[in-house]
Order: C-alpha cells, then sequence, then structure tokens
C-alpha cells in the first residue's frame, strides 16, 4: 500500500496550487525521484509543464509531458492525462480530479488540493475509496 499525502491549501487559486505542487515536485527531483504529475487535461498539463521552467530562479528540473510512449531516459519527471507509465509510478503527484488507475502498485501519492469546491468534492471521493482499500492517509493543512 502506498503512503498517501493529502495537502490541502487555504488558497482558492490554482495558479497557488500549481506552485505549492511546483515546489514539490523540485523537492523530490533534488532526492533523486522521478515522479508522475497527472492532471486532468493536456491544456493544464502544458500550464503546468510551463511553470516547472519559471516558478523559481535558478531551479531546473527535467520534464515533459507524456503524449505517446515515455521516453527512454528515466531520470526526469512526467506530466500527463493517463496512466503513469511503470518506470514512473513509484511516485504519483494527482493534480486531476480522478483516482490514479494502479495506485496501489506506487510507493507513495501525494494528493494536492485547492480550497474550491470542486476540487474537495473530488478531492473527499479520492479520499474515501483511499480509506476504504486500506490504506492510511496524512493530511496537511498548508
Amino acid at each position: 500500500m502506498p503512503e498517501l499525502s493529502f495537502y490541502i491549501l487555504q488558497s482558492e487559486s490554482l495558479h497557488d496550487r500549481y506552485f505549492f505542487a511546483c515546489r514539490l515536485i523540485e523537492k523530490a527531483y533534488q532526492n533523486g525521484q522521478f515522479c508522475y504529475v497527472l492532471m486532468d487535461s493536456l491544456a493544464e498539463a502544458q500550464t503546468l509543464d510551463d511553470m516547472l521552467w519559471t516558478f523559481r530562479v535558478g531551479s531546473f528540473i527535467p520534464h515533459q509531458i507524456l503524449t505517446q510512449a515515455p521516453p527512454d531516459i528515466v531520470s526526469q519527471v512526467l506530466i500527463g492525462v493517463e496512466n503513469a507509465p511503470p518506470a514512473w509510478r513509484s511516485i504519483v503527484f494527482n493534480l486531476s480530479k480522478q483516482l490514479p488507475i494502479n495506485w496501489e502498485s506506487s510507493t507513495r501519492i501525494l494528493e494536492i488540493l485547492d480550497n474550491s469546491e470542486s476540487t474537495k468534492i473530488a478531492g473527499r471521493a479520492r479520499y474515501s475509496a483511499y480509506k476504504q482499500a486500506g490504506a492510511t492517509i496524512t493530511t496537511h493543512k498548508i
């Protein structure tokens, strides 16, 4: 069973949510962990992709949007709307409204929620699904 963490921001801003995700993704990358970021749409994936290049001066996080086959190089962050490829399932950042497919095969899942009603409703549904499966969840109010 993966380690599950819910990060709940006080802000309702999507920008703040993505900015916080960038900080956590950077931390994972600096620790040598290559992850998958699950988004709801390619437009959202592109927004996060752009933000990862600019969110902090001096930051460098090799990443790309998964559009077809996964890249040969595993040493980068993948952003996508589909199921995480096997080499990237260890750590999944969930910024989507959906429950990640094969989430049980991950080592860690980080759910990042803002304080908007639609995000909270989808987050509660995922929280319940994880709990029903017997997962232990840590919640952080940011």
